[in-house]
């Protein structure tokens, strides 16, 4: 009896909580706009997770009848204007605590010789953030490159038959370097190892005798080995040039190397390969290439390689038993150990490592001659690479916690390498800045401290971050655990409200989770007495539905019932509401300036303003910033364009013809279509009015009518409605033409032309006449006559040869001696140029 009727109360008190819900509908918990509201926070701790701007009002009064204790969750600024005073507002925030600020070091005298420890690059050393969630905190974090830093080096170098010259080389290494890296620090340290294959078939051969002696001919080689720690670390440069002088070269059967092996004991072997907490430098120096992980099946080697130490008398003696070591297992190993690693290789591997290279932070690599001749400027211009660049690294962050950086590196110059991380080029004495945030998007699970190590990648020194997480107010610590203040003390009563048991729910913690579905406390939680229970988008909680949370934060279900939502509203060039609203209960509230469903009709009518200053030159509406032209003849954006139409002045021309000079085709209709506009006669046209004289528009016209004469006019609309025509009274008719002057001047244009025509024939003809006389004399004065004789013409002269040198001639003049005296006075001539005796004889007949 004693259950039944505290189950009785308890259902009257639920009814009347159901009531006030229902009359105090619009009740703050269901504010759009809120991201506290919209979280639904049920205690203070929830509230101050949601986002940095959230409180919580503590204050016992601040609710309404039917309001949720979630409305105590809200924006500081709302708060304040619900009443809730300053000092009940719960908004705790974070902080930063620096505990270790040692300074970098900055020496003075440049011949102090200190420490590694006592040595300073970076600065804090240690500090504590507390972070609410959502409130990222920020600090500097600063870093000095030191003068004189101590530097280990440890040269690895292959020993296979193919490096016989350059071990050559090496041996006397270790005192040439101690004097080259003189000059950069004066504590520095180096050792020597050495690593050919893994000692198993078919990397190298197992036969005894080339166990003994793996090389061909009368070579002389040493066993093959996996790796041999030489030298351990030492300034004694003398030493390093002893052992490396004792060492012999091996030999393998295939070209890639077990190089992998060698590294990873180098970097996990503190101790014995004797690391200091230094700056450290790896030189890898080969021929060739490299095995890595999965290549040990080929000698049946599956288990993986376990990244520890297994040196015994400095030889590596579980390359038979694990696998080389993967790529990214190696890079984990190197920096957890702060070693930079040079590839000192020759020019045909310069691809694979450089690829390499881009797997290993802070490594470089250089091109090694064929007999290792350059190593020593080979690893200090590798050294000075590295050193000056800069990089951070942080370990494993907690769940639910970034971290950013920014950069200010030399001259204040920022810069993006890295993500922030990086600042290159930083010489000794240089001092850099990184700006770092963390930030935390939630409490972790168990609520504790947690500790980031944030350091510089190759160096050693490193910045501790402990990370508290306000995950609660102060006021909980004031809580009453099973109050009576909280239904039958099923919560504790804290910051102003109920903090339920597990398995209990409501404002007072009046349901148990097992009652959420019955039949009396469902009924409340449907709309218009429908069967979905809070519209199937939230559940029934104690008569009141609470409406689920969708993945994407922005969307959220609302209304008393999860009838609304911000997401289901239409949209417009897909985007919710035309990006030109916002979406409430699954209907647009448009900004100002637009209409429509999805509010994608502009209000604005500057889009449909015509030329003339008209809204769509008043043959239409502007519907939704677009020009609907009324009369369908027109068209365009502001209805201008009419295809069918005359044009403003032919279709007004014998209206204007018709009333003004009582003509044109409409002359027997005038009084019935042409008394729309109000006519008013100018003298001349400078009397038209013109458009900066006027604030409407008009338009110019000049028509011809059937007479050929002219008559101007303008045609205006005045205040949209009132039009006027503005006319010349006179009309501008040509004159008949002059017929005379036109006669004489045709007349005289043909006689000109004739005339010009036969002075044009007559100048040709003398040119051509002389042309041709020129060409007559010149061809006359060329002309050359044959003086060959005629073959049937005989001379009358015969002449013969006297043998007493008489010359004889004989002339036969013809009929008269007279007729031919020119032929005798020849021959005679003749005669007497041969000398004597002459004779002359004259043939009468």
């Amino acid at each position: 009896m004693m259950r039944s009727g505290t189950r009785n109360k308890m259902d009257l008190r639920l009814l009347l909580i159901a009531t006030l819900s229902a009359l105090f509908g619009g009740s703050w918990a269901q504010q759009e706009g809120s991201v506290c509201i919209k979280a639904n926070a049920q205690s203070c701790g929830e509230c101050i997770q949601v986002a940095e701007t959230c409180g919580w009002c503590s204050d016992v009064d601040f609710l309404s009848p039917g309001e949720s204790k979630s409305a105590r969750c809200d924006d500081l600024e709302s708060l304040k204007k619900r009443n809730c005073a300053v000092t009940k507002i719960e908004n705790p925030r974070g902080g930063i605590t620096i505990n270790t600020d040692k300074p970098v070091t900055n020496r003075k005298d440049k011949s102090e010789k200190l420490k590694p420890e006592q040595i300073t690059q970076i600065q804090p050393q240690k500090l504590t953030l507390t972070l609410r969630s959502g409130e990222p905190q920020t600090f500097d974090l600063k870093f000095k490159r030191a003068e004189d830093y101590p530097i280990d080096l440890y040269y690895l170098m292959d020993l296979s038959f193919s490096m016989k010259d350059d071990l050559e080389n090496v041996k006397n290494l270790g005192t040439d370097l101690m004097r080259e890296m003189q000059e950069i620090t004066s504590d520095f340290r180096i050792g020597f190892g050495s690593f050919v294959e893994k000692t198993v078939m078919p990397y190298i051969s197992t036969t005894p005798a080339r166990l003994i002696n793996p090389c061909t001919g009368n070579q002389n080689c040493t066993s093959p080995f996996s790796y041999k720690n030489v030298l351990k670390l030492t300034n004694k440069g003398d030493e390093f040039n002893r052992l490396v002088s004792q060492q012999q070269i091996s030999g393998n059967l295939d070209s890639p190397e077990g190089g992998f092996d060698a590294i990873m004991q180098v970097a996990v072997c503190e101790e014995q390969i004797g690391w200091r907490n230094v700056t450290r430098l790896l030189v890898f120096s080969t021929d060739a290439g490299f095995h890595f992980a999965g290549d040990g099946k080929l000698g049946g080697i599956v288990l993986p390689n376990d990244g520890r130490c297994h040196l015994e008398n400095n030889m590596y003696t579980m390359s038979h038993y694990y696998d080389y070591p993967s790529i990214a297992h190696l890079v984990q190993k190197l920096s957890d150990h702060n070693i930079q690693t040079i590839f000192a290789v020759t020019e045909e591997f310069q691809p694979v490592y450089k690829e390499l290279k881009n797997l290993i932070p802070k490594s470089a690599v250089g091109t090694l001659s064929s007999n290792s001749s350059n190593v020593i400027k080979l690893i200090i211009d590798a050294y000075n690479s590295l050193s000056s660049e800069v990089i951070l690294e942080n370990g494993r962050l907690p769940e639910g916690v970034s971290i950013n950086y920014k950069s200010i590196c030399k001259n204040g110059v920022e810069s993006t390498g890295e993500n922030g991380r990086k600042c290159s080029n930083i010489s000794i004495g240089d001092e850099v800045t990184f700006k770092i945030s963390v930030e935390s998007q939630k409490c972790p699970a168990h609520g504790k401290s947690e500790t980031i190590k944030i350091r510089l990648l190759g160096f050693t020194e490193e910045v501790e971050v402990v990370l508290n997480f306000i995950c609660d107010c102060q006021c909980a610590a004031e809580g009453e655990p099973n109050s009576d203040k909280c239904t039958e003390g099923n919560g504790t009563y804290e910051c102003g409200a109920c903090k339920c048991n597990d398995g209990r729910i409501g404002r007072l913690c009046e349901c148990s989770k097992d009652e959420v579905r019955t039949e009396d406390l469902d009924a409340n939680c449907r709309k218009d007495n429908g069967t979905d229970i809070c519209s199937n988008n939230g559940d029934c909680v104690c008569g009141t539905c609470e409406c689920k949370k969708r993945d994407n934060p922005a969307e959220i279900y609302s209304g008393k019932f999860c009838e609304c939502d911000n997401f289901n509203c239409d949209r417009s060039n897909n985007k919710l509401c035309g990006g030109h609203g916002r979406c409430e209960c699954r209907k647009c509230i448009c900004d100002a300036n637009y209409t429509g469903s999805a509010c994608d009709c502009s209000l604005e009518t500057s889009t449909c303003l015509a030329k003339n200053g008209q809204i769509c030159n008043g043959r239409g509406t502007c519907e939704c910033g677009v020009c609907k032209c009324t009369n369908p003849k027109f068209q365009g954006p502001t209805c201008e364009i009419c295809p069918t139409c005359p044009g403003v002045c032919a279709e007004h021309k014998d209206c204007v013809q018709c009333r003004a000079f009582d003509a044109g085709e409409k002359k027997d209709t005038c009084l019935q279509e042409c008394s729309y506009f109000e006519l008013v006669k100018v003298k001349d046209r400078e009397k038209l009015p013109q458009p900066t004289d006027q604030s409407f528009p008009l338009t110019h016209c000049k028509e011809r009518d059937a007479n050929d004469c002219w008559f101007y006019y303008t045609y205006a609309i005045r205040n949209d409605t009132t039009k006027e025509v503005f006319v010349v009274e006179t009309l501008e008719c040509p004159t008949g033409p002059d017929i005379i002057p036109i006669v004489a001047g045709v007349v005289a244009g043909i006689v000109l032309i004739g005339l010009a025509l036969l002075l044009i024939w007559k100048l040709l003809m003398i040119i051509h006449d002389r042309r041709e006389f020129a060409k007559f004399e010149k061809e006359k004065m060329n002309a050359k006559w044959d003086t060959g004789e005629n073959p049937i013409y005989k001379s009358a002269v015969t002449t013969v040869v006297n043998p007493k040198n008489v010359a004889h001639l004989c002339v036969n003049p013809g009929p008269s001696l007279t007729d031919r005296p020119p032929v005798i006075m020849a021959a005679s001539v003749d005669l007497i140029a041969k000398g004597p005796p002459w004779f002359l004889w004259v043939d009468p007949g």
